[in-house]
């Protein structure tokens, strides 16, 4: 995790009054933090431990740890300081929405200092993002993005661990960017981040939607809990203004329900305050004529392929002319916009068909990613897809549905089957599903993808997709390396 330089050091009496919560120590004045951590291994001395409860073990197991890595205080609730011994320890009846608070207070609310912009919905969230950032900083507008993928400062990137990082990560990565001078932050905002108020004390200049379909229902007990979440970041405590895209079914419903002004996105519908003229696409991308605010039109070609990403490259447009770039500077860099790695990413090794890689992992993104590659094929769609253990298990029989519907040949395999067993997985997949040839169950991943390039012909185009940008496979809690561009390279070589 990364740091501000600047000294952001505070009394822990002042911490401990900024979140009500109850202190077990005398002589709070005397005692310095110095930073916020909550995972033992990042602690540095000086450092509030921030010790939660989880679903398999409590946080406070790794006090010790902490402290001994110079820990001087804990925030915890009542059942984690009955452990804790040696320093002070914060109680708090919800130590998650605490050390929210407490990390935007001790960083002196970082993302208030920048135009910061919020992108939440089940699918489309790494490509806006990304798009958006690509845009501020073609137009000088130095910017961070947090997200899937990677967390980028400007330039310079890292590897991201989750899609909304922990409260005090959040903050403290905020605060990097600001003192060095970034003007915007752009990220992604999780509905696990909103229910487990990792973005409590955070506040956007702009939040955006762009849609809701299955997934995660093993953490949300239904989609209208999954909507709900979502909701929750539409209100003044933590935007000002919403951008949203009311084709989708839950948009249109959280554009008339939120009590924020609200910009609404269609592809097709000119009533929307941003909506497109005209979309006419080809093998390489689509010209397009973009409306706006006030009759703004942007005109210009785009390299990306598919109704969805048309609806992302919208928002991001939406989104930049809202934070105060010029739609003359859009429309120029338009062209050069590339979107986001594993999302319809390509390999080209000189091949007569078609490859490409994506991260679609619920049934909706598997059926639109399907449907733009029937797009830009002169042959066969031929798509890969596992569904990861572990996981909502109620989707996997839609995927499979969503597979078989959309591929002219279907390959199920695995995709990080973690703690069970692929074929279990597989089962359910393809549940009342009759699996004909040349479409087939092949368990092993690369063997599946080297089945679907060896199957391909001229003008096909081969899909492999679920995991994206990821660089491991999950196995019985081992991450092996394994990329499905680096497989699909392999094969396509293989064949030649």
């Amino acid at each position: 995790m990364q740091r501000p330089l600047t000294n952001h050091n505070k009394k822990l009496s002042a911490l401990c009054a900024i979140v009500g919560a109850q202190c077990s120590a005398q002589n709070l004045e005397s005692i310095e933090v110095s930073g916020i951590a909550q995972s033992s291994s990042q602690v540095q001395p000086g450092d509030l431990f921030v010790a939660l409860p989880g679903e398999n073990f409590h946080g406070a197991e790794f006090a010790d740890d902490a402290i001994k890595r110079g820990a001087v205080a804990v925030l915890t609730d009542a059942q984690g300081a009955e452990s804790i011994t040696g320093v002070p320890v914060l109680i708090s009846s919800n130590p998650r929405r605490a050390a929210g608070i407490t990390s935007a207070w001790f960083y002196s609310q970082p993302m208030r200092d920048l135009y910061s912009v919020g992108v939440t919905g089940t699918n489309g969230k790494t490509t806006v993002t990304t798009l958006l950032h690509q845009i501020m900083m073609a137009a000088g507008r130095e910017s961070g993005l947090i997200g899937t993928v990677e967390t980028r400062i400007g330039v310079d990137a890292v590897a991201s661990k989750r899609t909304t990082p922990e409260s005090s990560d959040l903050q403290a990565l905020s605060a990097v960017m600001r003192e060095r001078h970034m003007r915007n932050l752009v990220m992604e905002v999780s509905s696990h981040a909103i229910t487990l108020e990792r973005i409590r004390g955070s506040h956007f200049a702009v939040v955006g939607f762009t849609n809701l379909s299955q997934d995660h229902l093993d953490f949300h007990k239904d989609m209208e809990d999954y909507f709900s979440a979502k909701s929750k970041l539409f209100t003044f405590e933590y935007a000002d203004l919403a951008v949203i895209n009311i084709d989708d079914a839950y948009g249109k419903r959280l554009a008339s329900t939120t009590e924020l002004p609200v910009v609404t996105l269609s592809r097709l519908d000119s009533k929307a305050t941003w909506h497109y003229d005209a979309i006419n696409s080809d093998y390489v991308g689509a010209s397009v004529r973009i409306r706006g605010s006030g009759g703004i039109l942007i005109e210009g070609k785009t390299g990306l392929h598919g109704g969805f990403n048309y609806d992302n490259l919208l928002m991001a447009i939406a989104i930049a002319v809202e934070s105060g770039i010029d739609p003359i500077d859009i429309a120029a860099i338009l062209p050069t916009l590339t979107g986001a790695v594993g999302r319809l990413e390509a390999v080209r090794l000189g091949q007569n068909f078609t490859a490409l890689v994506d991260y679609a992992h619920s049934p909706d993104a598997v059926k639109r990613v399907l449907e733009t590659a029937h797009e830009i094929s002169d042959g066969n769609v031929i798509a890969v897809l596992g569904c990861g253990g572990d996981r909502d298990k109620t989707k996997r029989t839609l995927m499979g549905q969503a597979l078989k519907a959309g591929a002219d040949i279907a390959i199920y395999t695995s995709d990080n089957p973690r703690s069970e067993k692929p074929e279990e997985i597989l089962v359910q997949m393809v549940l009342d599903i009759d699996v004909v040839s040349p479409s087939e169950v092949i368990v092993d991943r690369a063997q599946a993808i080297a089945r679907a390039v060896d199957l391909a012909q001229a003008g096909d185009v081969v899909m492999v997709l679920g995991k994206g940008h990821e660089k491991g496979q999950e196995i019985n809690g081992v991450v092996h390396p394994f990329d499905d561009r680096i497989e699909l390279a392999k094969a396509i070589e293989d064949k030649k």
